[in-house]
């Protein structure tokens, strides 16, 4: 079962440790560094993310493909706010102008406050019956070859065909994020990755266990592959590699506490997607879990998205994330709290280690395979 290694870029520098902005600021050099540094480590996509104060996503995945040559993009895309029909158009014209390089993370949004800022007024189970019809529509639009009408709840068309396709064949990849009952459903039927936040081992196998349920349940004969999330920390030996986790922890404490009040309540208080429930959930069993998993940062920050951290040496790191890797975990999207720096610490320090030993391991495992037929 191969590997994929997923980093993460951002349109200006900067990192959870400094004080909390508005993140409007857009630095195309930057964007070019952070993508080629990417390439170099040996990631296989990085996830450009989606917020209604964040630039928009394909336009700086077409920046960073056109100063990339082997890197692959996975666009944070939010259903509900354009057309399906714009949307699968838009997106196979950026996978053809990237030359196949263009993967879709679609966020359904688990927080009402956040999807009102760009006039989203519908419940969460309505956007995911929304999200259900749109994907119907999108990967229908991306691989019909006759024009084809469609009539749901929140969709209606009339003779829809375009002859705008993307270069990958039959379609795009579709990744899908939540942990709800609904996104086990939804994201169950759709998705080619199934996108889980970075849980103790007990939990993640019990969501993978959840999601080939739904994808049963849905008719599929294969479930989507699985991707966990997570900050991992690198010293040279385990000790410091602690040391560090907690500099960083007060580092992160520093500038929550800069942070607009507007900010803080946003991010800890009120409505939370049931990913962040569970990663409280987790933050409140304890700090440490497993081999390397560290919680302390999902504790002081609410949780407001991917941050648990693995924390060590590579090789305990490596080691940890072979652990997921042994109960289905197929993808990890790896990010640091010093982000383009540690981007390059992985590609030299952790990634080899990971894949080298998934290799080996295959490598040992073949001829008995081959022997069972």
């Amino acid at each position: 079962m191969p590997v994929e290694f997923i980093g993460m870029i951002f349109h200006r520098p900067g990192s959870d440790l400094q004080a909390f902005g508005d993140g409007s600021e857009i630095d195309p050099a930057f964007v070019r560094r952070f993508a080629q540094a990417h390439e170099d480590a040996d990631f296989d996509r990085v996830l450009i993310g989606t917020a209604s104060l964040a630039p928009e996503g394909s336009q700086v995945a077409a920046y960073a493909a056109a100063h990339t040559e082997r890197l692959s993009y996975l666009v944070s895309h939010r259903p509900g706010f354009r057309a399906p029909t714009v949307a699968a158009r838009e997106l196979a014209t950026l996978d053809q102008f990237s030359e196949g390089r263009i993967a879709v993370h679609i966020i359904t949004g688990g927080h009402d406050a956040e999807q009102r800022r760009d006039g989203d007024f519908l419940d969460k189970d309505e956007r995911y019956v929304r999200t259900d019809e749109y994907l119907d529509v999108v990967t229908r639009a991306w691989t019909a070859r006759e024009p084809f009408d469609y009539e749901g709840r929140f969709y209606r068309l009339e003779g829809y065909s375009s002859s705008v396709r993307p270069l990958q064949q039959p379609r795009i990849p579709i990744y899908f994020g939540g942990s709800s009952e609904a996104a086990y459903r939804v994201g169950s039927k759709h998705a080619d990755v199934y996108a889980l936040w970075g849980e103790p081992l007990a939990e993640t196998a019990e969501q993978i266990a959840s999601i080939a349920a739904a994808a049963r349940a849905a008719g599929r004969s294969e479930p989507p592959r699985i991707s966990v999330s997570f900050r991992p920390i690198l010293a040279p030996s385990d000790a410091l590699a602690w040391e560090r986790a907690e500099r960083i922890l007060a580092q992160t404490e520093a500038a929550f506490a800069a942070a607009p009040e507007g900010l803080k309540r946003f991010v800890k208080g009120g409505q939370k997607p049931t990913g962040s429930q569970r990663l409280l959930a987790a933050a409140e069993k304890g700090d440490r879990h497993d081999r390397a998993l560290w919680t302390a940062i999902a504790k002081v920050t609410g949780a407001p998205g991917n941050s648990t951290a693995l924390v060590g040496s590579p090789e305990t790191v490596a080691q940890a994330l072979l652990d997921y890797h042994e109960i289905g975990v197929t993808t990890f999207l790896i990010r640091g709290h010093d982000p383009y720096n540690d981007a390059i610490d992985y590609g030299r320090e952790l990634i080899p280690l990971v894949r080298e030993e998934i290799r080996r391991r295959e490598a040992e495992a073949a001829p008995r395979l081959a022997a069972a037929g």
